[in-house]
């Protein structure tokens, strides 16, 4: 009896691996997408920088205030929340170490929010 050979099995962790990646929500970096924009992976990446100076230009001048304004301490603290992800990139790019694409996907996610949070501390501080 000749048996024959089954490539369901050969094939099932790449199945796993496509729903998994559908669950996750990660058909944008399939189809060369990234952020909520639908960038690309160079302008993901132009954006990102982008966020990242202004967010750490916001943190700057926070820690220069002397006069606490509630609200814009606030708007201070849920921007480093919101940006945490980023932030995290980062310091762990600048250090040389492993990014896991756990935290790629965070960043990606949050980009947009971390603008808008930025955002708003830097209406407080009056720019613009």
């Amino acid at each position: 009896m000749i048996k024959k050979k089954s490539y369901f099995l050969n094939s099932t962790p790449l199945i796993i691996l496509a729903i998994a990646c559908l669950l996750s929500g990660c058909t944008a970096a399939l189809s060369g997408r990234y952020g909520e924009y639908g960038q690309t992976k160079a302008e993901f990446a132009q954006y990102v920088e982008r966020v990242f100076k202004m967010q750490n230009s916001m943190t700057s001048e926070m820690m220069e205030m002397t006069d606490e304004n509630e609200d814009l301490v606030q708007a201070d603290q849920k921007m480093q929340e919101v940006c945490a992800p980023l932030n995290e990139y980062a310091t762990r790019e600048k250090d040389k170490l492993t990014i896991a694409i756990s935290l790629l996907r965070r960043v990606e996610k949050s980009a947009v929010a971390c603008e808008k949070a930025a955002q708003k501390v830097q209406m407080l501080l009056g720019h613009k």
